[in-house]
């Protein structure tokens, strides 16, 4: 063996060594064969799958994700077949029935023609970083969610009142539909709160929050507070007569709570004024003129002595 061959070889033994040594598994396909030509013995550590039992492309395929696995192989041999340099991230089994998520980073190697050769590539464990990922997904999730609720209450805020309002305006205007809104005042709280101070206040809050949380039964009533003691209720595709059976649903169950208020000036327990207000909206109408409306009945059913619902 002459100077240039022991060279050659101990070139080729030293970068198998260094391929071998990462944390990065090399791998490499022929492609008209479909046969694994190479595949770094790390696969066994991360994976469970000894280096010889990768036979050919079926293999790698078989070994991914079911939910994954469509996607992943189509993609990848969508990109190859176009000699697409690429990139997929999948989850791949382990031999013991768990899964280990992979990057898998793809150089396709072409002949002088342009005709692919084979696929090169080194596969990545990214589990850590998928799960720092979902980690923080989740937080923002909650974070978003806290942003839209009401923090005494519980109920949605305002701000999560204008975004639900702006939605079912816009569905009721194109599908036809009548939207009724409900908006409830707590009656004569400013004397509840001088009577029994701000911690019982905020507790009356809850309980009203809640009971009017109970009055509507369908998955899309919403429920928020508006500001103060002041609350709203959202109903798609809800007629005047099914929103005034609502409206007085909380009325009654405010009453049947009998929460004290010695400072009322209507009733020895707390009340509440609510004004209805129901519409088909064309798409010429603005939702704030509607709110408008609808407060302005709640102010008039103050006006009317209290306690009571007014929808005209």
């Amino acid at each position: 063996m002459n100077m240039i061959e022991n060279k050659l070889e101990l070139d080729a033994t030293t970068y198998k060594t260094l391929l071998e040594s990462t944390r990065a598994i090399p791998w490499k396909i022929d492609w008209d064969t479909m046969q694994f030509a190479y595949i770094g013995p790390q696969i066994e550590d991360l994976l469970g799958w000894a280096p010889d039992s990768w036979i050919s492309a079926q293999d790698w395929a078989d070994r991914i994700h079911a939910e994954d696995r469509d996607w992943a192989v189509n993609f990848c041999l969508a990109q190859s077949k176009a000699g697409v340099d690429h990139e997929a991230d999948y989850r791949a089994l382990k031999k013991n029935g768990d899964f280990v998520w992979i990057r898998d980073v793809v150089h396709v190697v072409r002949r002088d023609d342009g005709s692919v050769d084979s696929l090169v590539g080194f596969m990545f464990d990214i589990s850590e970083r998928k799960r720092t990922e979902e980690q923080l997904a989740a937080l923002r999730r909650e974070l978003e969610e806290l942003s839209f609720k009401d923090g005494l209450t519980g109920v949605a805020n305002r701000r999560r009142f204008d975004a639900v309002m702006e939605s079912e305006w816009t569905s009721a205007c194109r599908n036809k539909q009548p939207l009724s809104l409900l908006m409830l005042d707590i009656d004569f709280f400013k004397q509840y709160n001088d009577r029994y101070g701000h911690l019982d206040g905020d507790q009356c809050l809850k309980r009203i929050a809640r009971l009017i949380t109970l009055a509507g039964e369908r998955p899309r009533d919403f429920v928020a507070r508006f500001g103060g003691e002041e609350f709203v209720v959202v109903l798609p595709d809800t007629n005047e007569s099914e929103a005034y059976k609502i409206a007085s649903r909380c009325r009654d169950l405010i009453a049947s709570e009998h929460i004290p208020h010695e400072g009322s000036g209507i009733s020895k327990h707390v009340t509440a004024s609510i004004g209805l207000g129901t519409i088909i909206p064309e798409c010429s109408d603005e939702a704030h003129a509607f709110i408008k409306l609808t407060d302005g009945r709640l102010y008039e059913a103050k006006q009317r002595g209290r306690n009571t619902i007014v929808s005209e």
